[in-house]
This record gives C-alpha cells, sequence and structure tokens, in this order.
C-alpha cells in the first residue's frame, strides 16, 4: 500500500510572506519626489549663500534669492581675505579646532574605558554626574568658565580656548557605551600574554572602537569649529578671535556701513567648506561596527 505525500512540490520559489507589503512604482516615485523635495529645502539656503557671494551689493540687495548671478564676481572673497582679519580668524579655528578634536579622542577615550571597565569606587557616582553634566545647558556654565579660566591664568591665551574643551561629557558617554559592547574575553586573552592596562586600551581596545572614534572626531571637529560661547568668555584679544567670533562681529558691520551682504555671505560659505569635507570623509565610518575580534 503506497501513501502520498500531502506536502506540495517546491517550484523554486518562495510563498510571499504574511504580511510583507511591495510598494507599487507609483508609490516608490511619489517617496522620491518628496524627499527630494525635501532635501532641496534643506540644500537651498546654502545654494543661495554661495550664489550671493558672487553677487554685486546691489545685486544682493535687489535680488537677494536668485541663484544665478547678473553679473558674477569675485570682490566679495577679495573684500574678505585683503581687507578684513579672515586669514588670522581661520588659522585660529583650525589651530584650535585640531588641538581640541585630537585632546577629546584621546581624554574621551581614556575617560570611556575607565567607566566602562576599570572598577572603582564611586563610579556610578561619577557616571551619574556626566549625564547630569549633559543636561546642563552652556549658557548657564559661561560665567564659571570665565571665571576658572580667568582664575588659572589663561584668559586671552591659546590655552584658555583649547584646554577647557579638551573632554565632554557626550564624547565619554559614547566611548563608554561602545567599549561595553566589546567582549572582555579580547581584553583577558591580552592579559594572559602579558599586556597592562593601557597598553590593552590602546593596542586592543582602541583599534576595535573606530566607529566610536569615528563619531567622536566629526562631533569635536564641528563642535570646535561652530563654538562660540566659549570662545566669547575665553578672550577679548582681535588676534585670537576664531572664525565664529570674527564672522559674528563682520556680520554686525566690522568693515564699512552699510549691507555688505556678498561679504558676509561669503564668510560664511567658506567657514562651512571644512566641517562639510570632514563629514563627507569620515560618514561612511561611523556606522561600521568591530569584527572578528574573538580568538577562539
Amino acid at each position: 500500500m503506497t501513501t502520498t505525500d500531502p506536502t506540495p512540490p517546491t517550484t523554486g520559489r518562495e510563498a510571499p510572506r504574511a504580511g510583507r507589503h511591495h510598494r507599487s512604482p507609483l508609490s516608490n516615485a511619489t517617496l522620491y519626489l518628496v524627499l527630494a523635495a525635501l532635501a532641496t529645502l534643506y540644500v537651498l539656503p546654502f545654494l543661495i549663500d554661495v550664489a550671493t557671494s558672487f553677487k554685486t551689493t546691489a545685486e544682493a540687495a535687489e535680488n537677494p534669492l536668485s541663484l544665478v548671478p547678473q553679473t558674477a564676481t569675485v570682490e566679495a572673497y577679495r573684500t574678505l581675505f585683503g581687507r578684513s582679519a579672515f586669514p588670522t580668524w581661520f588659522q585660529n579655528s583650525v589651530l584650535v579646532t585640531l588641538l581640541v578634536t585630537a585632546g577629546r579622542v584621546f581624554f574621551d577615550s581614556l575617560a570611556g574605558y575607565a567607566l566602562a571597565r576599570i572598577p572603582f569606587r564611586g563610579r556610578r557616582v561619577v557616571f551619574a554626574l556626566l549625564v547630569a553634566v549633559m543636561a546642563v545647558p552652556n549658557v548657564v556654565l559661561l560665567i564659571p568658565k570665565f571665571l576658572v579660566v580667568n582664575q588659572l591664568g589663561m584668559y586671552n591665551s591659546y590655552s584658555g580656548l583649547v584646554v577647557p574643551l579638551l573632554a565632554d561629557a557626550a564624547g565619554i558617554f559614547i566611548m563608554k557605551n561602545f567599549f561595553e559592547s566589546i567582549p572582555v574575553s579580547v581584553e583577558e586573552q591580552a592579559r594572559v600574554d602579558g599586556a597592562g592596562t593601557f597598553r590593552i586600551f590602546w593596542s586592543v581596545v582602541l583599534p576595535m572602537a573606530r566607529p566610536a572614534v569615528t563619531t567622536i572626531v566629526i562631533l569635536s571637529f564641528q563642535g570646535s569649529w561652530n563654538e562660540l560661547s566659549h570662545f566669547i568668555v575665553a578672550s577679548d584679544r582681535p588676534e585670537l578671535f576664531t572664525l565664529t567670533k570674527g564672522v559674528a562681529q563682520l556680520a554686525s558691520g566690522a568693515l564699512s556701513q552699510g549691507s555688505q551682504y556678498p561679504v558676509k555671505l561669503a564668510a560664511a560659505a567658506v567657514m562651512t567648506l571644512p566641517v562639510a569635507v570632514v563629514f563627507v570623509v569620515f560618514q561612511r565610518r561611523i556606522m561600521n561596527t568591530s569584527t572578528g575580534a574573538v580568538k577562539e
């Protein structure tokens, strides 16, 4: 007696799963159009900024939203680099930003590793205070920052611009959470091989935290490049002005009378480029994860 198998034969194609909805081409096209419109609205102010920087002052006042200058000119950039202290501001911003970014990567990583891996008394209290600092608005800390910088003798100096920004609570928080996601067995294997705590951190754990380090680089570069409030309370010497402070003074009419929209927007366009370049270079590495670290 033969029995038949109730299971139908497979045809090489999987049946569509229940609950899965496939968008029609029309809905996809509508979604892309909406996203393109939103992206255009987001990018449009920057395009107007760049276009206006190549206009004459009269045209910028007459047609402020036009994207194509009627008479293209680089006079705004000549004025910016020739008749203002913009090169000095740019140099100061580059120096401060590079030092602050390097310092935050190093100190935030050290502090994050200590909170994630090194047991010490009061570690939870320190982490709670760290989270509390993240909730405090920066404007509340302006007067304490000024008092500390002044009492330490760092007012009107590069150290006053750089040292208070060398570590931040958000960066420590990010590094701590990432270090906790790395398997402990990796460090145990290195410790068996005779590596000390700092050697494990520097040679084993930190290279595995490249996605978090990349995130800290981007956030630190952007934050220190666009910082203004700290630089206001840290110095008042014109030769120590950074781009944010100098461009703010330029926007208030530092060069001469009149609107001078092309000059101001030229300064804003040049100021935006370094942050955009850094983000484009590093943004693909933010979402990477550590792989293949555990030795079996």
